[in-house]
Formats: C-alpha cells, sequence, structure tokens
C-alpha cells in the first residue's frame, strides 16, 4: 500500500473511529444522568458553529455582542439542559439536518443551480446533457427531502416516544441511513444514465480538488 494509501486509510478509520465514540456518548448522555463535563461536551458543536457564524458578521461589536448574548443564553438554560441531556442533542441533531436541508434546498430556487449540478461539472467540464442536468437536479431534490424528513422523524419521536427509542434513531441510524442514501442514488444514476455520465462521488471528489488546485494562486517567493 503506497503511503497516500495508507494515510488515507488511517485518516478515515480515525474519523470513523471518533464517529462511533460521539455517537455512544450522545446516547448515554440522552437517556442517563449527566454532569456539567458532559453537558459542556454536548454543547460544543453548538458553540463551535455559533462561533463560525459570528465570525461571518465581520462588525467587532455585533461578534462581541452576539457572543455575549449566546453566553447568556447558555448560561440560562444550563440547568435545563444538565438535567436533559437528550434536548441538547436533539437540538444538534435537527439543527443540522435542517441546515444541511437549506444547503440544498436554496440552490432549487429560481436564478440557481442545483447543488448536485454544480458538483457534476467538476467531473464534467465539457457540459452536461440535458438527461444529467434533470438527474442532477432531482437528486438535489432528493437529498433536500432526506434532510426535512429526518428532522420531521427525529421531532415526532423527541416528542412522543421514550428518550432512548429517539436516541437510537438520532445517534445510531443517522449513519446507515445516510449510506443507504447514497447506494439508492448510486442505483438510480446507473438505472437513469448512460456509462459516460455516471461519475461516482469519488470521482467529483478528484475532480473538485483538481479544479481547485488549478484556480490556487502560486505560492509567493
Amino acid at each position: 500500500m503506497s503511503t497516500a494509501g495508507a494515510t488515507s486509510l488511517l485518516r478515515s478509520a480515525t474519523f470513523g473511529g471518533l464517529a462511533v465514540a460521539w455517537a455512544v456518548f450522545a446516547h448515554r448522555n440522552s437517556i442517563g444522568g449527566t454532569s456539567d463535563f458532559s453537558t459542556a461536551l454536548a454543547a460544543t458543536p453548538i458553540v463551535i458553529v455559533a462561533a463560525i457564524l459570528l465570525r461571518r458578521l465581520g462588525n467587532p461589536l455585533a461578534i462581541a455582542g452576539g457572543g455575549l448574548a449566546a453566553l447568556a443564553l447558555l448560561a440560562w438554560a444550563w440547568p435545563q439542559l444538565r438535567e436533559n441531556g437528550a434536548l441538547l442533542h436533539y437540538v444538534e441533531h435537527v439543527g443540522t439536518n435542517l441546515a444541511f436541508a437549506v444547503v440544498f434546498g436554496r440552490t432549487l430556487g429560481a436564478g440557481h443551480e442545483p447543488l448536485i449540478t454544480q458538483l457534476a461539472r467538476f467531473a464534467h467540464p465539457e457540459g452536461l446533457s440535458p438527461a444529467k442536468l434533470r438527474y442532477t437536479r432531482q437528486v438535489t431534490v432528493a437529498w433536500t427531502g432526506f434532510f426535512v424528513t429526518v428532522a420531521a422523524i427525529s421531532t415526532g419521536l423527541f416528542l412522543l416516544a421514550p428518550a432512548a427509542v429517539w436516541s437510537v434513531f438520532a445517534n445510531f441510524l443517522m449513519l446507515p441511513l445516510i449510506l443507504a442514501m447514497f447506494a439508492a442514488e448510486h442505483l438510480c444514476r446507473h438505472l437513469v444514465l448512460p456509462p459516460a455520465e455516471r461519475a461516482s462521488i469519488a470521482d467529483t471528489i478528484r475532480a473538485f480538488r483538481a479544479g481547485k488546485a488549478r484556480r490556487a494562486p502560486p505560492p509567493d517567493r
């Protein structure tokens, strides 16, 4: 195995291990007792996202004001979050899925190009056929619907089912569901498109990276 292959394998294994560890932690934190440390750890992703969004404001006063408001809100909600670990993980789960739904869905409006179409152009710089354009738009619609549906199911289970049932869905079934979506898309791609237009996800990623490398400015000398 080449060095690049070994590095990629190690990176994938590390990512997979961290994902499993987080899922186990989130499940235990959702159905069992919590502590200040576990609550702080569970809140870390939300804090990071909030910091990224605040940084995009650009205005130092707006960043400071938003940061103080976020800290005040977290301090106010801390006792409830500490007593209900599932609530924090629910907010993260639904928020993440709705954010992805917005990322995909906003590209379906008038004057925008569907996200999957944009990605397909990296693998097909010569242009996309009408069939490929139609297909990539449908895939973008499918992913938008997927994330909205997951958020709706998560909300229903959180409100109506025991915390353990919701937690299994949110923490252990998300990855299999995403993999099932990729498998279904792979099957549809082979049924609908001709061989020349069946670029795989790996092909698209490689083409995307190559395109970014070509557009990168030369290093300073």
